[in-house]
C-alpha cells in the first residue's frame, strides 16, 4: 500500500508528538512584585536565558523539562543570596505550560524599567503568546543617545548602530521620533519609536538609515542637540558633529542643522579640522545641551559632559557664531556625604523642579566593581557646582554603562521620580560574555528622590 504525503505527516505527528509549550518564568522584585528585565538565568551546562521587558523567560529546553534544575542568577543589582558554597541561584522544576516565579532582591538604588533599544524587547513574551502586537525595528544595537524636541515630537539620535543584515550597520547617526512618550510607572516598557528609515528596493523591508552624512572618512557622531529660536522666533534643531578616526580620535568638528523634511542633518560650518597648526580641538558645543538662565536673567545653553565646559547664547544666531562661545572650567569630581571625591567620566546635568536642585548623573572613572559601570547621582545649587551628596545609584558586575543621560523631559514639579539611561556594553570591561540581545543597547532606569538616602536632601 502506498502512503500519501498527508498520511505520512499525520503518522509522524502521532509518533513524535507536538513540540511542548515553554515553561513561563516570571522574574519579580521582592516586596511589590515589580517585573525585572535583564536578569539572566544560567543552567549548569551553560544555557542562558534573559528576562525581557515584561520580566519573562520562556524556558524551552526539552532535556530539563520535568527535572529539578539549578539556575544561577545574574542581574546587575538584582539577585538572590548565595548558599553555603557561594552559589547564587534557585532550583526550579520547569514543566510545559507551567508558570514559575523567581523573586530577586534589589541591591541598587535605581530600578530597571527595561531596554529602550535593540531587538527582542519582548522576545520571551512572544514565545509565550504575549505582547504579540510588538513590532521589531531591525535595530540590534544603539550607542549613546542625545535628544531634542521639535514640532511637538521628541527626537532621539544615536551613535553607531547595529542592524540585522550585516555586521557593519549605521555609522552616521540613526534617529527616531516619539509623540507624547512618557515612561510607564511600572514595567513593561514599550518605547514607541518611529525610526527614520528607507527601502533599498520596492520589495525590501523598511530599514533604519543614517541621518548625518557629513563629508570625510570614519564615523560621524552628533552631540549637543538643541532646538533654538532665530531672531524671528523660528525654531532650528542644531547640533555639533564630530568625525573620528582610529581609536576614536576626532579630526573634524562641524555645526549641523536638522532638516525635518529630508530628515537629515546638513553641515552649516566646519569649525575645526586637525592640522599641524591646530592639533587639538578648542572647546566645542558638545556633550549635552542644557538651558540655563544666569543670575541677571540672560539665557544660555550650557554644553556639559557631565559638567559645563562651554556656554553659548540661547539663540540660533548666538550658537552659530563661535565668537559668542564662552569656555567654562568644568569640575572633575563630586563629593560623597563623607567628603570622598568621586572622579567623573561622562554624564549629564539637569535642573529638577521637585527638589529645586541641579542633578548630575555620571559614570565613575575607574570604579569598582566595574571600571566604567558604576553610576552616581550628585546635587548642586548651581550648574557649575560644587557637586555634593553623591550617591552610587547603579552598579554592574564586570560590565560597562557609559554616557548616562538624564531625561528632564519627564521631570515633574510634583514628582520626585527621575529617569536616566545609558549604554550597556562589554566595551572597556574585559567581559567575554555579552548579554544576549542586551549588549550595546540603551537601558532605562527610574529613581525616586523621596526615598532614602535622598529623602533628607529635599
Amino acid at each position: 500500500m502506498r502512503l500519501t504525503p498527508w498520511l505520512l505527516g499525520l503518522l509522524a505527528c502521532a509518533t513524535t508528538g507536538f513540540a511542548a509549550q515553554p515553561c513561563r518564568i516570571e522574574i519579580v522584585e521582592k516586596g511589590d512584585g515589580w517585573p525585572v528585565s535583564g536578569v539572566e538565568l544560567r543552567t549548569v551546562h551553560g544555557a542562558r536565558f534573559v528576562s525581557d521587558n515584561a520580566g519573562l523567560i520562556a524556558f524551552d529546553l526539552p532535556e530539563l523539562m520535568g527535572r529539578e534544575t539549578w539556575f544561577s542568577v545574574h542581574g546587575h543589582g538584582y539577585g538572590v543570596k548565595a548558599d553555603g558554597f557561594g552559589y547564587s541561584g534557585v532550583r526550579l522544576t520547569p514543566k510545559p505550560g507551567q508558570t514559575l516565579k523567581v523573586t530577586v532582591e534589589r541591591t541598587i538604588l535605581a530600578r530597571r524599567l527595561g531596554r529602550l533599544t535593540g531587538a527582542g524587547l519582548f522576545a520571551e513574551s512572544q514565545k509565550l503568546g504575549e505582547q504579540l502586537d510588538w513590532k521589531e525595528s531591525g535595530v540590534l544595537g544603539s550607542d549613546s543617545v542625545v535628544t531634542a524636541n521639535l514640532g511637538g515630537k521628541m527626537l532621539w539620535f544615536w551613535g553607531d548602530t547595529n542592524l540585522a543584515h550585516y555586521p557593519l550597520g549605521i555609522f552616521n547617526v540613526s534617529a527616531a521620533s516619539t509623540d507624547k512618550f512618557v515612561p510607564p510607572a511600572k514595567p513593561p516598557l514599550r518605547p514607541p519609536y518611529a525610526y527614520v528609515s528607507e527601502r533599498k528596493t520596492a520589495q525590501s523591508e523598511l530599514r533604519p538609515r543614517g541621518v548625518a552624512k557629513v563629508p570625510g572618512d570614519g564615523p560621524t557622531w552628533i552631540w549637543g542637540a538643541i532646538t533654538l529660536p532665530d531672531a524671528k522666533g523660528a525654531p532650528h534643531l542644531v547640533a555639533a558633529a564630530v568625525k573620528t578616526k582610529g581609536a576614536m580620535q576626532a579630526y573634524r568638528w562641524d555645526l549641523v542643522e536638522w532638516d525635518p523634511h529630508e530628515e537629515l542633518f546638513h553641515p552649516l560650518d566646519t569649525v575645526w579640522t586637525e592640522d599641524a597648526a591646530n592639533p587639538k580641538a578648542p572647546p566645542m558645543p558638545e556633550g549635552h545641551a542644557v538651558p540655563w538662565t544666569d543670575p541677571v536673567g540672560r539665557k544660555w545653553i550650557l554644553f556639559c559632559d557631565p559638567f559645563p565646559i562651554l556656554r553659548t547664547p540661547a539663540t540660533y544666531e548666538g550658537w552659530k557664531n563661535p565668537d559668542n562661545w564662552k569656555p567654562m572650567r568644568a569640575a572633575t569630581s563630586a563629593a560623597t556625604p563623607t567628603g570622598e571625591a568621586i572622579t567623573v567620566h561622562k554624564g549629564h546635568i539637569a535642573w529638577h523642579p521637585w527638589n529645586r536642585k541641579w542633578l548630575a548623573i555620571f559614570t565613575q572613572k575607574a570604579g569598582k566593581p566595574s571600571f566604567l559601570g558604576e553610576i552616581w547621582l550628585a546635587e548642586a545649587t548651581d550648574p557649575s557646582g560644587p557637586w555634593g551628596n553623591a550617591r552610587k545609584v547603579l552598579s554592574h558586575d564586570d560590565y560597562t554603562f557609559y554616557n548616562p543621560v538624564l531625561h528632564p523631559e519627564f521631570f515633574q514639579a510634583d514628582s520626585p521620580v527621575i529617569h536616566f539611561e545609558g549604554t550597556y556594553t562589554t566595551t572597556f570591561s574585559g567581559n567575554k560574555q555579552p548579554t544576549p540581545r542586551w549588549e550595546y543597547n540603551q537601558v532605562l532606569y527610574q529613581l525616586d528622590l523621596s526615598k532614602p538616602p535622598f529623602a533628607d536632601g529635599k
